[in-house]
Formats: structure tokens, sequence, C-alpha cells
């Protein structure tokens, strides 16, 4: 199978620039695709191919950080990596708070640029891996049962059978046929699996859902 290179999205308002980064780019394996302007960018955002956007920050109309916060906004997931002539350490903090890979200065060495471009690309891939455990397992906790997902957060806080059954008001053999059908759908062996799959979804005190 012929994976396709990711593709770098550079936003630049400097003609030349643009031009020496995107022979860069192509020669060290990347697709390029080329903006004058971020509003040229949100005529036709990215799609979902794998890549991430190399950003100015001052550009004429839209700044790099006003791009940033639109495409969080239309929710562009495609992480960013700031590059620019202007920056200083409050650019670069605002920029890492709204989400970005990475801000580098103008001028950046070869080695810097495409090291930021490989790490950028890594951390979405990944995130992009999270993001599908999560919904598969929500997808499998979405087939359950009003009672089997009532049981199944009871469990997974650590209830017995029979306390289950008195705080649902049936019988405990109800709840353990419940409870079967739970660790069945899924496909758990065991509570510390069951326990496992209810943090990731973030039904757990303390849980934050997201690490799948």
């Amino acid at each position: 199978m012929i994976t396709k290179a990711p593709i770098i999205h550079v936003v630049d308002d400097d003609g030349s620039f643009r031009t020496a980064v995107a022979r860069l780019l192509q020669a060290s394996g990347y697709q390029v695709a080329l903006y004058e302007s971020a509003r040229q960018l949100l005529e036709k955002p990215p799609g979902m191919e794998p890549g991430c956007i190399l950003l100015d920050v001052r550009m004429p109309g839209m700044s790099g950080h006003e791009l940033q916060a639109r495409l969080v906004k239309i929710g562009n997931a495609l992480p960013i990596v700031f590059l620019t002539g202007h920056g200083d350490i409050r650019m670069s903090v605002r920029a890492i708070k709204a989400g970005a890979e990475d801000f580098l200065s103008k001028p950046v060495s070869r080695k810097t640029l495409i090291e930021a471009i490989q790490r950028a690309l890594v951390r979405h891939q990944e995130a992009r891996e999270r993001n599908l455990r999560l919904a598969s397992l929500r997808a499998v906790a979405a087939t359950l049962t009003p009672r089997e997902s009532e049981v199944f957060a009871l469990i997974v806080r650590g209830k017995l059978n029979k306390q289950i059954a008195h705080e649902l008001g049936t019988t405990e053999r109800t709840i353990k046929a419940h409870r079967h059908a739970v660790m069945q759908k899924l496909k758990v062996g065991s509570l510390a699996e069951a326990v496992s799959i209810a943090e990731r979804l973030g039904m757990l005190p303390g849980a934050i859902s997201g690490e799948a």
C-alpha cells in the first residue's frame, strides 16, 4: 500500500519565502500547498489528510493568531507550526497556549524546521489514533441498554452485585445477568479492563476523557 506524503500548508504573505520553503519541503519528501493569506486558506480549509500548517504571524488582513482561532472554531485539527520574523516571547506563549505545536523565528535552519514539522506530524498522528480508539470505545458503550449502562457505571465504581441490586431495586440474579452482558459487549474479561474503559470514557471521578 502506497502512503501519500503529508501535506504542509504554508501560509505566508512573502512570496519569495513561500517559494524557498516549498522547494525545501518538497526536497524533504513532503507535499506542499501555498497560501498568500490566511483568508485564502479559509476559503478551502485543509481536509483530513495527514499534514500540518506552517504559519506566519503578521500578515495583511487576518493575522496568524486570528487564523489559528478560526481553525479551532471550525474544528480543523491540523497541527500548527508558527514561523515568523516578528516573534517575541509574548507571541510564542499566546500561540502555544492556543494549541500551536511550535513557534520558530526566521531565519530558521533546514534541520530545525524539518524537526519541528516531524514532531508536529508525530503528535498529530498519535492524537488521531487516540481519537479513533476513543470513538471505538464510545461506539461499543452505545450498544449497552439503559439498564446495562447503569450497571456498568456502578460496577466500575466497585459496587458489589448485592449493592447494585439494592440501589436499582432488582434482584442480585438480574444484576449478575446484566453484568455478564456488559462484559460480553465490552469484550473484557475482568473488572480491571472494564474500569480502564470507564476511565477512558471519562465516567469515573477525576478521569479525563480521551486517554484511550
